[in-house]
C-alpha cells in the first residue's frame, strides 16, 4: 500500500498555549475606571466622615468594660478568621494547580490575580499609620485616630491597620471572574458576587472584634479589584495573542 508523503498530509493545527489569555474590550476598562473612580470618591467621603464607621463599631463595643466582647470569641475566630480565609486560599491554590497540570495559562493567571490582590493590600496595610479600633483611646486603647488623608498625630499608635487585610482574602475570590467569564459568564458573575459577599462578611467579622473599621474593608475590596483589573489588562495587552473585541 502506498503511503502519502508527510508533505501531502494535512498539517495539524498548532495549539497556542497562551490563547486562553483573552483580551477584554476597551469599553470594559473604561467602565471599570468610571466605577472605581466613583467608589473611590464615595469611600473617601465615608472614611473621612467616620459616622458609619463609628456607628457600626460602637455596636460591638462594651463601653462599661472598655473592650470588644467578641475580640477573642473562639467561634468567630474559627469560622471567620480561619476557615473562611483558608477556604479562599484553597481556591487560589486549586486554580494554580489546575493551570499547571492542564497547562492552562488562564487559570495560572487567575491564581496570580488572587495572590497579587491580597499582596497589594498587605503592603499598604504594613505601611499604614492608622491603628485598629481596639488600639484607639475611645475604645480603651492609647492611640489617637485621624481621618483618611489627614495629618498623622504623634501618638498614632502601632498603625498597620488600613486597609483590611483579612477582608482582602475574601475579596480575592473576585479573580475567578476572569477565569470563568469566557465560557461560563453566569458562573463568572456568581463568582464575582461571591467574592464581594465573602470579603464583606469576613471584614464585618473583624469589625465585630474591633480589629477594623468598616471602611477599611471597603478599601480592601477596592484595591483588590483595581489590582486584578490592571494586572489582567497589562498582561493580556503585552501578550497580544488575541485582539480585543469591541
Amino acid at each position: 500500500m502506498r503511503t502519502l508523503s508527510p508533505l501531502l498530509l494535512p498539517a495539524r493545527p498548532r495549539i497556542n498555549k497562551t490563547i486562553s489569555l483573552y483580551s477584554l474590550p476597551l469599553r470594559f476598562y473604561v467602565g471599570q475606571l468610571a466605577l472605581l473612580t466613583a467608589l473611590g470618591v464615595l469611600f473617601t467621603w465615608l472614611s473621612r466622615n467616620e459616622a458609619l464607621d463609628r456607628w457600626l463599631t460602637q455596636m460591638w463595643f462594651d463601653a462599661a468594660a472598655q473592650r470588644f466582647p467578641w475580640q477573642n470569641n473562639p467561634w468567630l475566630d474559627l469560622f471567620n478568621h480561619r476557615l473562611a480565609k483558608y477556604g479562599a486560599i484553597a481556591m487560589a491554590v486549586a486554580s494554580l494547580l489546575y493551570g499547571l497540570v492542564r497547562r492552562h495559562p488562564r487559570w495560572i493567571m487567575v491564581a496570580l490575580l488572587m495572590g497579587l490582590g491580597t499582596a497589594v493590600v498587605g503592603v499598604l496595610k504594613a505601611t499604614s499609620h492608622h491603628s485598629c479600633p481596639w488600639d484607639l483611646v475611645e475604645y480603651g486603647g492609647k492611640a489617637l485616630s485621624y481621618p483618611l488623608f489627614g495629618a498623622v498625630p504623634d501618638a498614632s499608635g502601632p498603625g498597620r491597620c488600613f486597609p483590611g487585610g483579612h477582608a482582602s482574602s475574601g475579596f480575592m475570590v473576585m479573580g475567578l471572574w476572569f477565569g470563568l467569564r469566557r465560557e461560563h459568564p453566569g458562573l463568572a458573575r456568581l463568582a464575582l458576587a461571591a467574592g464581594i459577599v465573602l470579603g464583606l462578611a469576613m471584614g464585618f467579622g473583624q469589625v465585630m472584634r474591633g480589629a477594623h473599621f468598616f471602611t477599611h474593608n471597603l478599601w480592601a475590596g477596592w484595591w483588590v479589584w483595581l489590582t486584578q483589573v490592571v494586572t489582567w489588562g497589562v498582561t493580556t495587552t503585552l501578550m497580544n495573542k488575541e485582539p480585543a473585541t469591541l
